[in-house]
C-alpha cells in the first residue's frame, strides 16, 4: 500500500537515472501529473504518457539521465513568500541550481515562480 505517491515517483526517477534506464513507470495522480509537467519543462525528464492498465493507470516517463538527486519533502513545510532562501540553502546544493516544487493557492509551481509572484505555500519536493 502506497502512502506517498510523490515520494514513490521521485524515487523511481532517481533510481532509473542512477542505473541508466530509459524509462520508468509510476502510479497516477493529478499532483504527480503537475509535478511531472514541471520537471519536463525544466528539462529533467523527457516525455511522459498515461498508460491505461484498467486499474487506475500508470505514467511511463522517458528519462534523460540529468537528475542528480530528487526527493519528496516530508513533512510538508509551510513557507512564506519571503522565506524561500532558508529552504534553498537546506535542500539545494548551490544558489541557482535545482528546483524546489511548491504547492500554492495558484497551483503547483517552482520556487522561482512563487518568489516572483510573491506567493507562499507548502514545500512538496526538490530536484537537482
Amino acid at each position: 500500500m502506497r502512502h506517498d505517491l510523490l515520494s514513490d515517483v521521485l524515487s523511481a526517477i532517481k533510481n532509473g537515472d542512477g542505473v541508466g534506464a530509459r524509462a520508468a513507470t509510476t502510479p497516477v495522480s493529478r499532483m504527480v501529473r503537475d509535478v511531472l509537467r514541471l520537471l519536463q519543462s525544466a528539462g529533467y525528464i523527457g516525455e511522459f504518457e498515461l498508460i491505461d492498465d484498467r486499474r487506475g493507470g500508470k505514467f511511463r516517463i522517458m528519462l534523460k539521465g540529468t537528475v542528480n538527486n530528487c526527493g519528496a519533502i516530508r513533512p510538508r513545510f509551510s513557507v512564506k513568500a519571503d522565506g524561500y532562501e532558508k529552504w534553498e540553502r537546506r535542500y539545494l546544493p548551490a544558489a541557482g541550481f535545482g528546483l524546489l516544487i511548491v504547492s500554492t493557492p495558484s497551483g503547483i509551481m517552482t520556487h522561482a515562480d512563487a518568489k516572483s509572484k510573491k506567493i507562499g505555500g507548502k514545500l512538496l519536493a526538490y530536484v537537482y
